[in-house]
């Protein structure tokens, strides 16, 4: 099947995974309108730098892309998209990640693979060589929050990208509730295209 929309590549939050729900629905998405080939959902591990290298070599893999990024996985998302001119849809996305994972150094388990691991600080610390300091291209980026977050403040995120495309939902969570709904929203901002 010739496909001249992008495929779409998911990156999921800190301690998730690709079992994480909007990946789920994603997958089952596209797997319904045959295109299981144009969504790439790759299981990052914890380290910055190597959850970075992961992802690089889903683009260069990917061909033409666009992003989708939750929680971590948005601000991921927010540089990924600086740096390769690609459109991105970032949902409750962290600002500042290193500030609130700090809380955390120490043992840990995924949440969906109950993997032990050990949250290192200066992992924390390698988040900083991501942050992307102002917004330069807006227009490329639709950011989905919900003020029900009680992981992230969500006027941190309303404020950093304020010139952005933005969608506020009151209540709902971190997690994005009834994300389902925002799929086609998602999929016709980042101009992919699938067989109905």
């Amino acid at each position: 099947m010739a496909t001249s929309s992008p495929s779409l590549v998911y990156i999921h939050g800190f301690n998730s995974s690709p079992a994480s729900l909007k990946a789920r629905l994603l997958v089952d998405w596209f797997r319904r309108h045959g295109a299981e080939d144009r969504i790439h959902v790759p299981a990052l591990p914890p380290e910055p730098k190597r959850a970075m290298a992961v992802l690089e070599s889903t683009l260069a893999g990917a061909g033409p892309a666009a992003l989708v990024g939750s929680s971590l996985g948005g601000f991921y998302a927010t540089w990924l998209a600086a740096h390769h001119d690609l459109k991105a849809v970032l949902i409750n996305p962290a600002v500042r990640p290193w500030a609130l994972l700090g809380d955390y150094v120490g043992d840990m388990a995924n949440y969906h693979t109950g993997e032990p691991f050990h949250l290192e600080q200066h992992w924390v610390d390698e988040l900083r060589a991501y942050e992307v300091p102002q917004v330069d291209d807006p227009e490329r980026l639709l950011v989905l929050m919900q003020t029900g977050d009680d992981t992230l403040d969500w006027r941190d995120t309303w404020d950093f990208y304020e010139d952005c495309h933005l969608y506020r939902g009151l209540g709902g969570s971190h997690g994005f509730d009834d994300f389902d709904a925002f799929i086609p929203l998602v999929l016709r901002f980042c101009g992919i295209a699938l067989n109905s």
